[in-house]
């Protein structure tokens, strides 16, 4: 991939998308495409096909994806699964018909099993039931996996696949309805401190552990991989440490300031108990996550409050 080549960023307005947008621009890529949803339906077959028909990328990186934290896939799992499966599968295929070089597809690191051993390594996708509050999501994003796989083998295509663990920074959603943990804790954690709240209420017990990548560092590893990766088999992309639920909004109510309670609703679903990534194939690499989780948190929320 040169600095001249053609390349295509679907989902570019997203989280992730945009993060790759900011880095590839960083790097002197400017000849890249994208389309707002409302230029292109990325679930309408014949629109995708004649659109990378007509624009002939040689790059795509597959960020466009329904996403969304437990409430938002418990309450929409035909939405989740329905969606993701027909983007993702359009622009595959269309990428196969019209000859695009390389292929990176965003997976999800709750593609693997409720109970995984810790870290999750890329070799333990399949080996167990997922998490029921996100199977949809889940099952399409291995349906993903399979199909870049499956064209890889079938065709000689170069797609590759890679696995990210929970993500925050710019650009993120912090709808209550729909948002991951961390962007909501942010904006609890905030509406309670200008509002005097006594306290702040979180799902769960907080004892369940996830990992959190800043998307930047998401972006930085991303392009490493479209440049130097060819491999059939996927890649996780973590920062090789978790917090617990009850920790990371200690932290968060710290950065904010406020002063308040917290209190933790039981009756709530705490999901996956533990979701590490084993990392070790992408540092062998040389890679490794720049931004600390405080300082990144520090960052996202200023740009939270800048946007009020």
């Amino acid at each position: 991939m040169n600095k001249t080549s053609k390349i295509y960023v679907a989902g570019h307005r997203g989280l992730v998308g945009s993060a790759i947008i900011r880095r590839l621009q960083s790097e002197g890529f400017n000849n890249l495409i994208t389309r707002t949803r409302k230029d292109l339906d990325l679930q309408r077959q014949a629109d995708v096909e004649a659109f990378i028909e007509e624009n002939r990328p040689e790059y795509i990186f597959l960020a466009a994806a329904k996403v969304g934290g437990i409430l938002a896939n418990n309450t929409y799992p035909a939405e989740f699964i329905y969606s993701n499966l027909i983007i993702q599968t359009n622009i595959i295929n269309s990428s196969y018909l019209f000859g695009v070089k390389k292929l990176l597809f965003l997976g999800s690191s709750c593609i693997y099993p409720k109970n995984c051993p810790q870290p999750m390594k890329e070799e333990y996708l399949l080996s167990g039931y997922l998490e029921p509050t996100n199977e949809p999501y889940a099952v399409a994003k291995i349906a993903g996996i399979k199909t870049c796989q499956s064209y890889n083998r079938q065709y000689g295509t170069n797609y590759i696949s890679v696995m990210p663990t929970n993500l925050y920074g710019p650009g993120d959603n912090y709808d209550l309805q729909n948002s991951h943990v961390l962007p909501a804790l942010i904006r609890k954690f905030h509406e309670a401190h200008i509002e005097n709240r006594p306290l702040v209420e979180i799902w769960g017990t907080g004892s369940s552990k996830r990992e959190f990548l800043h998307v930047d560092d998401l972006a930085d590893a991303c392009l490493l991989l479209i440049q130097n990766y060819n491999d059939d088999e996927i890649v996780n992309i973590g920062v090789g440490e978790d917090i617990s639920i009850k920790d990371l909004a200690l932290l968060i109510k710290d950065i904010v300031g406020y002063n308040g309670e917290l209190k933790f609703d039981s009756s709530k679903p705490d999901g996956t108990p533990r979701k590490l990534l084993d990392i070790s194939k992408l540092t062998a690499m040389g890679w490794k996550a720049k931004v600390s989780l405080k300082e990144g948190i520090r960052k996202t929320y200023g740009e939270y409050v800048g946007r009020q």
